[in-house]
């Protein structure tokens, strides 16, 4: 990844938060990282943990990088935070896509 990718992705989770935490989320943790996986941002709302992978790009779709490999590494890293968390709310996977300055927030997606 160069280092324009890396700056737009720290720029794209910024405004992620930002505009998570309008919405009236609370931001669990960022970059949780583990031996399967990343996940970008946990959130709570409602009751309910959001396992938010943020996608930022100024060209292409950035839903296209949203591949069913990257969602089963992310599944197994939920799987592994939840079990080390010890948590047992329910849980949903949510794309947080940043395009062109537009922001929309994808809930519980799957592939």
């Amino acid at each position: 990844m160069g280092k324009e990718s890396l700056n737009i992705g720290r720029e794209g989770e910024e405004r992620a938060v930002e505009y998570l935490q309008s919405l009236g989320y609370e931001i669990v943790a960022r970059n949780f990282h583990s031996r399967f996986g990343e996940i970008d941002i946990i959130a709570q709302k409602d009751g309910v943990v959001h396992f938010i992978e943020v996608k930022a790009s100024m060209s292409k779709n950035p839903l296209e990088n949203i591949t069913s490999y990257k969602m089963q590494k992310l599944k197994k890293t939920i799987r592994y935070y939840l079990y080390t968390a010890k948590i047992e709310q329910p849980y949903q996977i949510d794309a947080l896509i940043i395009q062109n300055n537009q922001i929309e927030l994808l809930e519980n997606i799957s592939i």
